[in-house]
């Protein structure tokens, strides 16, 4: 399998026989694996260095002769990711640890054929908040989606946290206008790149869908709002990542402030931001962060080092008060996991061991909801009376981390009424660590690629890879046809308010009406603030 290889240092052998394709900027070579082509590490862009840092993307410069596609390659300068317990390090298979640079802005295909079929393309954006993660991981091995599907899969690298969203626009004028959002200007790159090239790929420009989880989510979200992309896809999945806000100048300026002054320098001297070492400017994240008030709508707005509500590359806010008119005609699929906060609540030994108290549980509850507790303890104690505080905990801090920005997007999504939207939330639980982690953030994952085969032993089951070709077919499916209705799922209604209908995705598959409809006030009345 193509994600199968070392990343560090194995190259497949290439055959006589390798697929070659004519790019505009030069001829590229990749490896025929599992039945599918794959070209890896393509770049869409110029590198990101020097003089190129927090400037939007370029076209990458031609090249002479047939340049290898092989290896992955693209990995941006990170930020920590969120810290784990130890023993949850390989829980969803290997990471990606090749070296960082600024020369990232590359991308992986996996086509079943280079001819004129036309297939659909789904683009897809990895998770990591902004800040970290690649395309590059085996859980997104495109071979099975691909080839199972008859689709052609394009995977993005691109810049990320400081590198990507430092907003120099009010300290350098016109020069650095769009530096606060040049992460996702270089998303749009790639698309322009894919609509481009789809054909050569055998794929079809008119039909893109773009995916992402976690902050690929977020990602998507943003494109939905971007004049500048309209066009460039033509469908949208959110997988536990919907992004209803991000932050507006008044907080990116002060985060830019706060990066110069922990480096030392001066509004004149920005020119020194573009030559200094990555590890220089990465160390001023965390201090700067630090300096930041508590955001005005703590339940939405998301991220610092994220896009930025700039009035040009992202007008207003995506989902706040309303859904964009510029992604009107884009059909949405969007979700979560059944309990997304067990991954990042794992750390904490109480919860991992199931200890926490009432009392625990309701202090938890009380910093997050306020005056709605009360409501929201008594109806959770009612609905889970077996579970442990533990347990409730989980589910509540869930649904007020994502789910509520879910209902709120896909809500305003769908009163806009020009295209459909469909809701989901993905129950199957882990079987893995006995059970603990339920059904965690990015569960998901493995089944929408179809790659159990990469990740833990205790997920390569019968039961887990019936879901997983469910899964998988579902998506791709929604990307042919801006339906997912397929022959392996109950009949799925679009999500309207009425009835608020989402496919709970499981061993077995159905679809329920508002889940959990009692408390989805409460929650988005906190969010509200």
């Amino acid at each position: 399998m193509a994600g199968d290889i070392n990343l560090q240092t194995e190259r497949p052998v290439r055959a006589a026989t390798s697929p070659v394709v004519e790019t505009a900027s030069g001829r590229v070579v990749g490896v025929t694996s599992g039945g599918v082509h794959v070209f890896k590490g393509i770049p869409y862009g110029a590198s990101t260095a020097g003089a190129n840092r927090f400037m939007p993307p370029r076209k990458p410069e031609p090249w002479t002769g047939v340049r290898e596609a092989t290896l992955y390659a693209g990995r941006s300068p990170q930020a920590p990711a969120a810290a784990q317990r130890p023993e949850l390090a390989t829980v969803w298979g290997a990471v990606d640890t090749l070296p960082v640079g600024e020369d990232c802005l590359t991308l992986h295909v996996w086509t079943p054929a280079l001819d004129a079929s036309k297939r659909p393309v789904m683009v897809w954006l990895h998770g990591g908040a902004f800040s970290y993660g690649s395309a590059n991981s085996p859980r997104y091995d495109s071979t099975n989606l691909a080839l199972r599907n008859d689709v052609v899969v394009v995977a993005v690298n691109h810049r990320l946290n400081v590198f990507g969203h430092l907003d120099l626009s009010q300290i350098g004028g016109d020069r650095f206008a769009q530096s606060g959002n040049v992460g996702i200007l270089d998303l749009v790159a790639a698309l322009a790149w894919v609509r481009e090239h789809a054909t050569r790929f055998g794929g079809d420009p008119g039909n893109v869908t773009i995916f992402g989880q976690s902050g690929g989510g977020g990602k998507v979200s943003a494109l939905l709002a971007m004049p500048g992309a309209k066009g460039l896809f033509h469908k949208a999945i959110i997988q536990s990542g919907a992004s209803v806000r991000f932050a507006e100048r008044e907080r990116t300026m002060r985060l830019a402030d706060a990066v110069l002054k922990h480096l030392g320098l001066g509004a004149d001297r920005l020119d020194a931001l573009q030559t200094l070492p990555l590890e220089r400017l990465q160390e001023a994240v965390a201090p700067a962060q630090a300096t930041l008030p508590r955001p005005r709508y703590p339940l939405l707005d998301r991220y610092n080092f994220g896009p930025v509500i700039d009035g040009n590359v992202l007008p207003s806010q995506p989902f706040d008060p309303a859904a964009p008119s510029v992604s009107d005609d884009v059909p949405m699929l969007i979700g979560d996991t059944k309990d997304e906060s067990a991954i990042f609540l794992a750390p904490d030994d109480a919860v991992w061991n199931r200890t926490i108290t009432e009392d625990e549980l309701r202090k938890r509850i009380a910093a997050v909801a306020g005056d709605a507790t009360d409501a929201l303890l008594t109806y959770y104690k009612r609905r889970d009376q077996a579970t442990s505080p533990s347990d409730r905990l989980i589910t509540a801090l869930t649904a007020s981390n994502f789910g509520v920005r879910t209902v709120l997007l896909a809500e305003r999504k769908a009163a806009r009424a020009k295209a459909p939207v469909w809701t989901y939330r993905f129950d199957w639980e882990t079987p893995a660590f006995g059970g603990r982690l339920k059904a965690p953030h990015s569960v998901e994952v493995p089944f929408v690629f179809d790659t159990l085969h990469v990740i833990g032993e205790a997920h390569r089951t019968p039961r887990a890879q019936a879901l997983a070709d469910r899964v998988s077919k579902t998506w791709a499916t929604f990307a042919r046809n801006g339906d997912p209705a397929n022959e392996t799922i109950p009949t799925w209604p679009p999500y309207a308010v009425e009835r608020r209908a989402t496919m709970l995705l499981d061993d077995e598959c159905r679809v329920v009406d508002d889940p959990d409809g009692q408390v989805r006030p409460l929650w988005s009345k906190v969010a509200a603030g």
